[in-house]
């Protein structure tokens, strides 16, 4: 039922762009970034490729902030997680190209329908097979 309609009763989730407070990111494309890190400490990456060290994640936003870049957290099942401090639309892009140009060299099978009669001839058999 839709919230307008009469009888009908919406309650919004507490969360609604994720599965919950303590949830994983739901699949590879959804990256906590700034403050939706929810670790205690995070393990740091600067931009780089170097590592910071671990630190609160308030610590490593700040850091990021400065930069004028977000930390994202790139790996939430590591322990601590780890987060890159990267431009996370271009990166997005970039992933978005990879994945488009992935597709494109895709290589796609045909499966061909053929229907054979009790009298086929040897011939028609191996041109059809």
């Amino acid at each position: 039922m839709a919230r307008d309609e009469p009888g009908g009763s919406h309650i919004p989730k507490p969360f609604p762009d994720s599965g919950g407070p303590h949830s994983a990111p739901k699949k590879d494309g959804d990256l906590r970034i700034n403050r939706r890190i929810r670790a205690r400490e995070i393990r740091v990456i600067d931009p780089n490729g170097q590592q910071l060290g671990i630190m609160p994640p308030e610590l490593a936003l700040q850091k990021a902030i400065d930069l004028g870049l977000d930390l994202v957290e790139v790996s939430p099942e590591s322990r601590p997680p780890v987060c890159r401090i990267m431009d996370y639309g271009k990166f997005k892009y970039a992933q978005k190209k990879k994945e488009a140009e992935a597709r494109k060299n895709q290589v796609s099978t045909t499966v061909k329908e053929v229907k054979f009669r009790p009298k086929i001839e040897a011939h028609d058999f191996a041109f059809k097979v």
